[in-house]
């Protein structure tokens, strides 16, 4: 009699284990795993009640029947997240006091679930606990490695994204700068991640006019790069189309507004340079103020409107202008620089940064930024950056 009970306890033990190994070879989702388990569990080991909490981010009940609570609104105590045996399961004991028993699922060492059961000793038949928790343990781990291909998946699209991004935004910036006796310019860009929201640009409209610009965009990573390159591609439309850069700055902002839906927002500096007019007009919106240097200026400047893209229309916009510039130094950035920490908290702050550029202004625009970052470096010492940091520097001298 006893041979005809075990061979017929075996044969309830392979037919739980072969619709189990079934449904994970049949690539089903969590869910149908969880159901195929919960089937497989009431209808052929005869367990009357059951409830399986899994460790995702935290832990969660994902498989609960024959009980009278719903255990998928009770949190797991934290007497039970951290077992490593079976324990029976004090009948006065609140809230779990409906099971007889309850045991870890780990798989290499690493906890990855608790089951609690109770009514599996009737109708002649008693559940083997061993082989339970190995059936629990072949689930829940094809549901771990289920879990793990999908994070893999979702950071090799992430890796791919940010990569897209970092090419877009390579595209962006300007691929010649000017080196000559007359004209001078020099970019530093270092991201704080992959793919950062700073932008400059230098964009030449004549033999005697161009443009220089610097922004900081809100945000980091993918969008920051669409929200960019967007920009570029507007700029560069609007400066086509006219050099007046109070209709460039009414536009650009309507267009952000509109296509951020006043979420998204640039601090931009646009500065437009006559050589034969010896002028500097310029519009800061928002922006960090550049510092210009040279026939006998030393100023920021300021003069402009509020973040683009915040409100439309802006509610004030001014147009600066400098007159007789025919030689002259205009240091722009970002507020990375700045906002570097040392490792007592202190920033490095506009005056230090500022004193080195006035030090160092009949130097090359390249060694002006050279100096910066040594500077900075060594300042903020075994401290990370927390954000991008841009610099553009336009050195200007008469033929």
């Amino acid at each position: 009699m006893n041979k005809i009970k075990n061979a017929a306890k075996k044969d309830i033990e392979l037919k739980a284990l072969l619709e189990i190994t079934q449904s994970i070879n049949s690539n089903l989702s969590e869910d149908s795993l969880y159901k195929i388990y919960r089937f497989t569990l009431l209808a052929n080991l005869n367990i009357k009640k059951l409830c399986l909490y899994v460790l995702d981010d935290d832990w969660r009940c994902k498989v609960n029947y024959g009980t009278v609570t719903d255990y998928h609104e009770i949190a797991l105590p934290a007497m039970y997240q951290n077992i490593n045996s079976s324990v029976e399961i004090d009948l006065c004991e609140s809230q779990f006091c409906e099971f007889t028993v309850v045991f870890p699922v780990f798989h290499k060492d690493k906890l990855l679930a608790v089951l609690f059961i109770a009514g599996f000793e009737e109708d002649g038949y008693s559940v083997n606990i061993t082989f339970l928790q190995a059936l629990t343990n072949i689930i829940i781990v094809a549901i771990e490695n289920k879990k793990l291909a999908r994070k893999q998946l979702e950071q090799e699209a992430y890796r791919k994204e940010m990569e897209i991004a970092k090419q877009v935004q390579n595209y962006l910036f300007p691929k010649y700068l000017p080196n000559e006796t007359g004209l001078q310019l020099e970019a530093s860009y270092i991201p704080h991640s992959k793919v950062g929201g700073d932008y400059y640009d230098y964009i030449k409209i004549d033999e005697d006019r161009f443009i220089l610009c610097i922004a900081d965009v809100s945000g980091k990573g993918v969008p920051a790069a669409l929200l960019v390159s967007n920009f570029q591609a507007s700029l560069r439309t609007l400066v086509r189309k006219s050099d007046n850069l109070t209709e460039i700055i009414t536009e650009l902002n309507y267009q952000i507004n509109l296509s951020g839906n006043g979420e998204n927002f640039i601090t931009f500096f646009i500065g437009l340079y006559n050589a034969n007019s010896k002028t500097l007009n310029y519009v800061n919106c928002g922006h960090n103020p550049p510092l210009l240097l040279g026939d006998g200026h030393e100023k920021q400047l300021e003069a402009g409107t509020t973040l683009l893209g915040m409100f439309q229309p802006l509610p004030f916009l001014t147009e600066g202008e400098v007159k007789n510039l025919s030689e002259f130094l205009l240091f722009c950035y970002t507020d990375g620089v700045i906002e570097t920490f040392n490792s007592k908290e202190e920033e490095f702050g506009e005056e230090r940064l500022f004193s080195l550029v006035k030090n160092q202004s009949s130097s090359t625009p390249l060694e002006i930024h050279q100096t910066i970052m040594q500077n900075v470096d060594a300042f903020k010492g075994e401290k990370n950056y927390h954000d991008d940091i841009t610099m553009l520097t336009c050195k200007v001298n008469s033929p």
